[in-house]
């Protein structure tokens, strides 16, 4: 079996863990001086160094594999622990793939069939880059790489955060797998900002005026046609019928509501990096199983990017686009520079946050212990650490305060689970500066009661109630969002799957 590293984009100093027919092999060097000197090193590189330094590893990681005797060999996680991290499925090695007949040739990318995977389907960006239906196009080495990796970042951040997608996984610099999709000829666009086309089409409309919420436009792809604009009622009554799915009004709903959710998310992760996202376009495909997926390729020719929210910062396509006329090579080198750091940035977009969320549960008693691993569980799907303690505030007040010091200077939120007379949630708000959530256990007919301890609070305490575990939990979440784009991305793609999943219920029965 072909060997495939998760491997670093900017710095090959890591911490690894690997696990092979249940061995466990572990190269703990983090965080140390050596360790961030060269992963500084490793950024003056040049692209094309950084990616000779990646095969090095990968066949430094495959050496150790094939020293510990595994044969099936599945590299999970590589982390870096510099300033610049980078957690990027990219794989260095892989067995060549099984291509079938060509499907479609496009302007920037060609799609094969795979032979012994009828599903799926074989995506390869090529170096060029278009504008203006086609009229100007030039070759641009280097470009597919980047795109693929920009692609492959984008689309990990969106399954990361639960969004249904296509996309499956990279396959080497310049091309991925995803599931094969019969697409919908609609390119769905969202505006935060006005600008571009937008601004011809709506004369009086002042640049940059901000919708809220995002603006959504769809167009009909027609390249002979400069791709029409057209309405919500033409999309449905245009009666498209693809993969044995007739898009309708559930489909066209479905995919409006993952159109703003899939901006959202981005946008939300792009801020992180002081970037703005202004607007972008996607498109969506009928899976082979009848699913409606988020499809196609998302790199830096499918938005606007302006870093710190300054247009003439801007290092999308439009500077390309904007070229009077025949572009030059300064001009080329230019424009891959952009798309280069934008693939770096986009790396950081999933790259494991320094300090991570966390939820501590503090159980009064062990007989709360089921209650507390449900808090935990629920917290661990949204996206937070979750750890359980246990402590009586009454029995054993200064354990409790010496239990709750050791999470000084962390992102934490503390739930508090305690019956009867509630001492410990209001122990932890009154000596310490976490958010505290109080969620009692106990039975239904002894909560009427209970509840109280934890309502009625003295003054210069700030509890949080909950009665339920999930409630709890997302409260956290919740937090913790404000400061997170992961956990944010998480519950934004549960409200949209929630969204879908009524629509696809609310069916007329016959």
């Amino acid at each position: 079996m072909a060997i495939r590293p998760l491997c670093s984009l900017r710095t090959i100093y890591t911490h690894a863990y690997i696990k092979c027919e249940d061995r466990d092999i572990e190269q703990p060097q983090r965080d140390t001086p050596v360790a961030q000197r060269q992963g500084r090193a490793f950024l003056s590189l040049s692209f094309a160094q950084q990616q000779q330094q990646q095969l090095s590893v990968a066949r430094w990681y495959s050496s150790i594999i094939a020293r510990v005797g595994g044969t099936r060999l599945l590299p999970r996680f590589l982390y870096t622990h510099t300033h610049v991290l980078h957690h990027n499925q990219f794989p260095i090695t892989m067995s060549k793939p099984n291509l079938g007949a060509l499907i479609i040739e496009g302007k920037t990318k060609r799609v094969y069939h795979l032979k012994d995977q009828p599903k799926l389907c074989y995506v390869e960006s090529k170096d060029m880059i278009t504008a203006g239906d086609g009229a100007k196009a030039n070759e641009l080495a280097g470009k597919a790489e980047i795109s693929n990796a920009t692609n492959a970042r984008v689309f990990e951040l969106l399954a990361g955060a639960g969004v249904e997608t296509a996309f499956v996984e990279a396959h080497g610099p310049t091309s991925f797998l995803a599931k094969k999709c019969s697409m919908v000829p609609i390119e769905w666009v969202t505006r935060r900002l006005a600008t571009g086309s937008f601004l011809k089409r709506n004369p009086g409309v002042r640049e940059c005026h901000r919708f809220s919420p995002p603006l959504l436009e769809t167009f009909y792809k027609d390249d002979a046609n400069h791709d029409p604009q057209w309405s919500e009622q033409q999309i449905v009554s245009a009666g498209f019928e693809l993969g044995g799915v007739k898009i309708g009004q559930l489909e066209y709903d479905a995919m409006a509501a993952t159109t703003l959710a899939v901006f959202e998310i981005l946008e939300r992760a792009w801020a992180t990096r002081d970037c703005v996202l202004v607007d972008m376009k996607i498109e969506f495909g009928v899976g082979p199983d009848g699913e409606i997926l988020l499809a196609d390729i998302i790199d830096n020719d499918s938005w606007r990017l302006w870093p710190k929210g300054d247009k003439t910062q801007m290092k999308d396509k439009q500077v390309y686009r904007n070229l009077a006329a025949s572009a030059t090579e300064a001009d080329l080198q230019k424009i891959k520079m952009n798309f280069a750091w934008v693939a770096e940035e986009a790396a950081l977009l999933v790259a494991p946050a320094r300090a991570k969320s966390h939820c501590v549960v503090f159980l009064g008693s062990p007989s709360d212990l089921e209650h507390g691993r449900q808090i935990a569980r629920q917290a661990r799907e949204l996206g937070l650490e979750a750890e359980i303690r246990v402590t009586s505030a009454h029995k054993s007040t200064e354990d409790t305060l010496k239990i709750l010091a050791e999470y000084a200077g962390k992102k934490v939120v503390l739930i508090g689970v305690a019956g009867r007379s509630n001492g410990l949630g209001l122990v932890l708000s009154g000596n310490g500066e976490f958010p505290v959530i109080n969620c009692p256990p106990g039975k239904a007919q002894d909560l009427e009661q209970d509840i109280w301890s934890s309502l009625k609070v003295p003054s210069g305490l700030g509890c949080t109630t909950c009665i339920y575990p999930q409630s709890a939990a997302l409260a956290a979440a919740q937090i913790h969002a404000l400061t997170d784009h992961r956990v944010w991305s998480r519950l934004r793609a549960r409200r949209l799957n929630t969204l879908v999943a009524l629509k696809r219920a609310d069916r007329p029965e016959v």
